[in-house]
């Protein structure tokens, strides 16, 4: 780790947390795989321990280190189960920031304080069935109605959808405007015309709770708005870095665990009258595969060296989501061939992890949105 970027603290903060995972979290994962979801009682109990609210001021319970946050993003993938982490970090690394970065202070008192003990889930909501990346086109419509808002539309791929307490909503209140047009909303749930329509069933991320979403007159204060109006797709793209930053150093830390377990497995694994880490076919693919991690975890501390300096490293942080996503896909295939058919057992969990690897070239911004960016700022698009 950067000795630059990461203090002492955080390193008694590393050894805790893993800890916490490894006993509390990981010897229930395949439990919450089958379940679809993580317990309530693993949010409360994480809130308890200061572990939702660390990048969060003093004022609304949190401990005012955002490094910290990045450390339990990199420890989490120890539970076994990438579905686990997608719930905790789309709660605290991705709905609720647009809470602290543009809510009023009533809004941050209603929703941060309980958020952060766990005693309320959040999503953010913004993906449609027919809208992905093209953000500008969604057509989830919010309209005024005297003092309140009137909200029509769906939602799809919500992490934490299918039972959040509250979420972040994106919908056009002007839709001649396109992407100017666009406001965000912070929304209860238990509002009437809210409604669940599916769970999804996934291919990877099984214990994380992804719903279908559709709002039907949904009415909501005037109050419900967050930041200003019509300002919405800027919101949004400004909370993206810290989003790509955590989905990277979890591609990271997750591609080294295989790595570690591939390599455990390797080694006591015997064919031909020896161990297979010990043919040099194998031994060159842990060499290739540790250097790909070594430079994914390098470019992602370096962009989030310049996020916490006061940049705004765009260039750079979809950089680290683009390289890191497909080098932790790179990596699990890789190690899931060495396992061979062992590999593809659900007994081993470089099968779950094959799976779970997967979806981080789409989520958080695809890599083909990642190289339009990265293209455009090298002024070639």
């Amino acid at each position: 780790m950067s000795r630059d970027l990461f203090q002492p603290e955080h390193d008694i903060f590393r050894q805790t947390i893993r800890e916490f995972v490894e006993n509390e979290l990981a010897p229930h994962a395949d439990e919450w795989e089958e379940a679809g979801e993580v317990p309530r009682e693993i949010f409360e109990r994480m809130g308890a321990l200061g572990y939702l609210g660390m990048r969060y001021p003093e004022e609304y319970g949190g401990g005012d280190d955002p490094l910290a946050e990045m450390v339990l993003h990199e420890e989490i993938v120890r539970c076994r189960s990438a579905g686990v982490g997608a719930d905790i970090g789309a709660h605290i690394a991705i709905a609720m920031p647009h809470i602290l970065h543009y809510g009023t202070e009533e809004q941050k008192k209603k929703y941060l304080i309980p958020g952060l003990q766990g005693k309320w889930i959040s999503c953010l909501a913004i993906t449609e069935p027919d809208t992905g990346s093209d953000v500008a086109s969604i057509k989830t419509r919010a309209e005024r109605d005297g003092d309140n808002w009137v909200i029509n539309g769906s939602k799809t791929f919500i992490t934490n959808g299918a039972r959040c307490d509250f979420m972040v909503l994106a919908a056009k209140t002007n839709p001649e405007k396109k992407y100017s047009g666009i406001s965000m909303f912070v929304v209860d749930t238990d509002n009437p015309g809210f409604e669940v329509t599916r769970k999804l069933d996934k291919l990877g991320w099984r214990a994380s709770s992804t719903g279908e979403l559709a709002f039907t007159d949904m009415v909501v204060p005037g109050n419900a708005l967050l930041g200003e109006e019509n300002r919405g797709f800027y919101q949004i793209m400004g909370m993206f870095a810290w989003e790509r930053l955590t989905l990277s150093v979890g591609a990271v830390s997750g591609a080294q665990g295989c790595l570690d377990e591939t390599l455990n497995y390797a080694k006591q694994r015997h064919a031909f009258g020896k161990p297979i880490a010990n043919f040099q076919v194998i031994a060159h693919y842990f060499a290739d595969m540790a250097t790909k991690i070594e430079a994914g975890r390098q470019l992602t501390y370096h962009a989030l060296e310049k996020y916490m300096a006061g940049e705004d490293p765009i260039r750079e942080v979809s950089m680290a989501k683009l390289f890191c996503g497909r080098m932790a896909c790179e990596v699990v295939d890789t190690c899931l061939q060495i396992y061979g058919g062992y590999g593809f057992m659900e007994e081993y969990d470089v099968a779950r992890a094959y799976r779970d690897m997967r979806l981080l070239p789409i989520g958080g911004g695809t890599d083909e949105i990642m190289r339009e960016i990265i293209s455009r700022m090298m002024g070639i698009t």
